[in-house]
């Protein structure tokens, strides 16, 4: 009896987390990081007090640091399962590329809340995170498969790190323009894809014929 209750406490504190979670990323988007103070989040997750939310989290930075992580496990685990699924190296990139972007379009909110947070992010020792240190697992992450697909001879000699800065950076370009109504994704989302598949196939074909 025991165990049983300790699970059902376990999935009930995670659903708490996860209720405050989501309020805080609404209430940063529509309110801006300053004003989204524990009291505002209350509100807006529908709870009798701001006791409840530091209960969970033991301040602000712990909170946005939580919203931080899920975003970030949350696209991961959206790519991955695109990647996984491919067989080749160029399909993988071009998964790794479209689903990014996909990304992106399904989670605008997530994204600008993210965004927002960014310059007041904090590490443990308080000291403010760079966006190249944001970056870095990512990249890292497509440098192991762009390094694969050249091991592989399907893609060319080039500097793996680069290209995948490269490519990171036309992904993160995107972010901020979803909603403008100049900016027509799909076009962008094709001529990303197609420029770095290219890039890389092309390499490849010009180290076949310097063979």
């Amino acid at each position: 009896m025991q165990i049983k209750k300790q699970s059902r406490d376990s999935v009930t504190n995670a659903a708490r987390r996860a209720q405050i979670v989501r309020a805080a990323i609404e209430t940063i988007v529509e309110l801006g990081y300053d004003k989204a103070t524990f009291a505002t989040i209350t509100g807006r997750a529908g709870l009798s007090s701001p006791r409840m939310i530091s209960y969970h989290f033991a301040g602000k930075q712990d909170l946005i640091r939580q919203i931080v992580e899920d975003v970030y496990l949350a696209g991961a685990a959206f790519i991955l399962e695109r990647v996984k699924a491919q067989t080749t190296a160029s399909g993988r990139l071009r998964a790794y590329l479209e689903a990014n972007l996909e990304f992106l379009r399904e989670h605008p909110i997530d994204l600008a809340a993210v965004t927002e947070i960014g310059p007041h992010l904090r590490d443990q020792a308080g000291e403010p995170y760079s966006s190249a240190g944001h970056q870095e697992p990512s990249v890292q992450g497509l440098v192991m498969l762009l390094e694969e697909g050249q091991r592989g001879g399907d893609f060319g000699d080039f500097d793996a790190r680069s290209m995948a800065v490269m490519i990171r950076a036309a992904i993160d370009a995107a972010a901020p323009r979803i909603h403008e109504h100049s900016f027509d994704f799909d076009a962008y989302r094709g001529t990303v894809v197609d420029t770095f598949v290219r890039a890389v196939q092309k390499a490849a074909q010009q180290a076949a014929v310097e063979r």
